[in-house]
């Protein structure tokens, strides 16, 4: 899939089978253990970090109807042999305005783990400009991490998912 591309299709009823519930208290290091590792004790020489555009709810039907939709954020570490090293996990809504982070300290997911964060469909806080910020960081050079926003929702029978990939805003070397 090429870098930027959004894709939709359809969905049937049972995607929406089970209530969501909101991840803004999930503790990561707990809900995702087997994909985390100790964090290096070597230094962190490379950095970077992603924005990656995420829709909470979506103007359809020339602006006059709103559709809102659950964000699945994936955080998947690229590497197979390195540990990735998590530094923030930030939402953000339309405003620019930060509406939730998501970890307390850095963590570090093993080769080919991923995180994920969810925020369910009733929770439009975000609005149609949401967003999150992804830093991240490695003790040499690694496969940088594929970072990506999934969307869900629907109207009446109709239900869509798209995905959002994530941009790099920056990435440092050694100095």
């Amino acid at each position: 899939m090429r870098r930027g591309l959004v894709a939709a299709m359809l969905l049937g009823p049972p995607a929406f089978a089970v209530p969501a519930t909101a991840q803004s208290k999930v503790n990561i290091e707990q809900s995702f253990a087997d994909s985390l590792t100790a964090l290096p004790k070597e230094d962190l020489a490379v950095s970077g970090g992603f924005y990656v555009p995420a829709y909470s709810s979506v103007a359809m039907s020339q602006g006059k109807l709103r559709v809102d939709f659950s964000v699945t954020l994936s955080v998947h570490n690229a590497s197979e042999t390195q540990p990735l090293v998590v530094k923030r996990i930030a939402y953000f809504d339309t405003a620019g305005k930060q509406v939730e982070s998501y970890l307390k300290a850095p963590v570090a997911l093993k080769p080919l783990a991923t995180v994920s964060i969810f925020i369910p469909t009733d929770d439009v806080r975000g609005g149609t400009g949401a967003n999150f910020l992804v830093d991240w960081a490695a003790t040499g050079e690694i496969a940088e991490p594929v970072i990506e926003a999934l969307m869900v929702g629907g109207i009446a029978n109709a239900h869509y998912a798209f995905i959002s990939q994530g941009r790099p805003t920056r990435t440092a070397g050694r100095k």
